[in-house]
């Protein structure tokens, strides 16, 4: 669904996000990076935050799943950006932050718990992660999309299945899992949409940080 949405309107959706002004969201999340820090936009859409973060100074790697989306992204940031799924990622312990703006919330919320589980293992110890999701609760389709919202009691009992989850499988002994067994909200806040006409529209933006044992 979501992939037929975006092969038919992957300009219209770049252009309608590429020159939004993200200063303010960056500032929580950049504020807990280190100088040089190596970064994962998860779910880039445009590239406009890759081209962000680049600037700055931080080492980004980027991927989406849509091959539209990846082709204007690497045309805007220059950057080798793949396409992959969420479900694709196997990295462990390579990031320093993670960035899921308006990307996690087309995952089925069934499947959040697994995603962010490989998200999770891919923060270093003690890295921090922002996300957003469109503010309610539940599962919606609109215009030919998928939607999971997500509100503030939604994020925290999917973190606390995350950490569960860690913790079983920690006294199991699947080493690979202990990387992340300590994943923590550290800050919730609500926005509305920064695009031009959508101020109405409310966004739920969270840090999450892998806490080291």
């Amino acid at each position: 669904m979501n992939e037929a949405y975006y092969r038919q309107h992957a300009q219209r959706f770049y252009d309608d996000t590429v020159n939004v002004d993200m200063a303010a969201l960056y500032q929580p999340f950049i504020g807990c990076l280190p100088p040089g820090a190596r970064i994962l936009d998860a779910g880039c859409g445009s590239g406009r935050d890759v081209k962000a973060f680049s600037k700055m100074g931080f080492a980004v790697d980027a991927f989406d799943a849509s091959p539209e989306l990846v082709a204007l992204a690497r045309r805007l940031t220059g950057k080798p950006v793949e396409q992959m799924r969420f479900d694709e990622i196997n990295a462990a312990a390579r990031y320093d932050g993670i960035w899921c703006c308006a990307s996690l919330l087309h995952v089925p919320e069934a499947g959040l718990p697994d995603v962010m589980a490989k998200l999770a293992k891919a923060l270093k110890p003690g890295g921090v992660w922002y996300l957003s999701f469109k503010y309610g609760s539940g599962e919606r389709e609109k215009e030919g999309r998928r939607f999971t919202d997500m509100d503030e009691a939604g994020l925290r009992r999917i973190v606390d299945k995350l950490n569960g989850s860690f913790k079983q499988n920690s006294v199991t002994g699947e080493s690979g899992n202990r990387l992340a067994a300590n994943i923590e909200i550290k800050k919730t806040w609500q926005t509305g949409d920064l695009r031009s006409g959508r101020s109405d529209e409310r966004w739920l933006n969270a840090i999450i940080s892998n806490n080291p044992n």
